[in-house]
């Protein structure tokens, strides 16, 4: 009977190992814009094991990356449903509510606002150390009219809950918070000690050189700070080479050089081919 037990162990064991292997290949397929891949992958997992929440949640990630709103939004409910404690996955369906309000019409728009507030609310209820809910409450408090909760001192809240937690991703969010105010000496202020500290701090150059990007100040500094990031790796979680192009090709267009723009814009996709914003500004580059 032991024996048994210990085989059946044994075998959950490395199915779960399989499972989680098979998981991070859809989100690299994801990252990758290899999309129909992704799709056959999380919708085979699903079809493996239908009470996997991790499964429902990677096809809804594979969903919204396609731009199907409604779908992901079944799917990451589903996925919610299955695990209601999980708060990363809370924090994935408030994604999927925000991404479905901004292809809503004006009446669904305010419900499916609501909607992703409460998830992102209840992500940071379920774990307040989970520092990406409360990155992606903080925006959307940033971003939404009062009428749909939303709040510029809800939005420094959650950056202040931020930096107490880790005081790196919260000079970040400070950043972030003062570029939507344009204030970009304090945004750039919140940045530079992160790279004084750590010259090769990736996020930080990274944040840097968007906000240079954004701001159109410093563009030389922020030109410098993406060309750093080409140096390095980015880490999980991270933007990666292919946005630090799109950045650089931001930037040479803040300079009226639209060809380095353009080579920029070109080498993004090489990184990743597909890759949206910088498919866009191509587009965009040639009217």
């Amino acid at each position: 009977m032991r024996l048994f037990l210990l085989a059946f162990l044994l075998a959950a064991g490395v199915t779960h190992a399989a499972t989680s292997e098979k998981l991070s290949a859809v989100r690299g397929l994801i990252r990758q814009h290899k999309l129909p891949e992704a799709e056959a992958m999380a919708r085979a997992l699903i079809a493996a094991d239908p009470a996997d929440a991790d499964a429902h949640a990677v096809f809804g990630a594979v969903c919204v990356a396609e731009g199907d709103a409604d779908e992901g939004v079944v799917a990451l409910e589903k996925a919610a449903e299955l695990a209601p404690s999980r708060s990363e996955i809370r924090r994935q369906l408030g994604d999927a509510y925000g991404f479905a309000a901004q292809k809503a019409g004006v009446i669904s728009k305010f419900s499916l606002a609501k909607k992703c507030r409460l998830a992102y609310e209840k992500a940071v209820e379920l774990d307040p150390r989970n520092l990406a809910a409360r990155n992606s409450l903080m925006i959307y408090y940033q971003q939404a009219p009062g009428i749909a909760g939303g709040g510029l001192d809800k939005a420094y809240e959650q950056a202040a809950a931020i930096k107490q937690l880790d005081p790196t991703r919260g000079r970040i969010a400070y950043a972030t918070l003062y570029v939507g105010e344009s204030k970009y000496n304090e945004a750039f202020a919140e940045l530079e000690p992160l790279l004084q500290a750590n010259p090769n701090d990736y996020a930080a150059l990274y944040q840097v050189g968007r906000l240079s990007a954004l701001s159109g100040e410093r563009l030389d500094r922020g030109a410098e700070s993406l060309r750093k990031c080409l140096e390095l790796t980015p880490p999980t979680g991270s933007p990666g080479h292919d946005a630090v192009h799109w950045r650089l090709g931001n930037i040479a267009q803040k300079k009226g050089d639209k060809e380095a723009a353009r080579v920029e814009y070109e080498a993004a996709l090489k990184v990743t081919p597909g890759f949206p914003q910088a498919v866009e500004s191509l587009a965009k580059l040639d009217k």
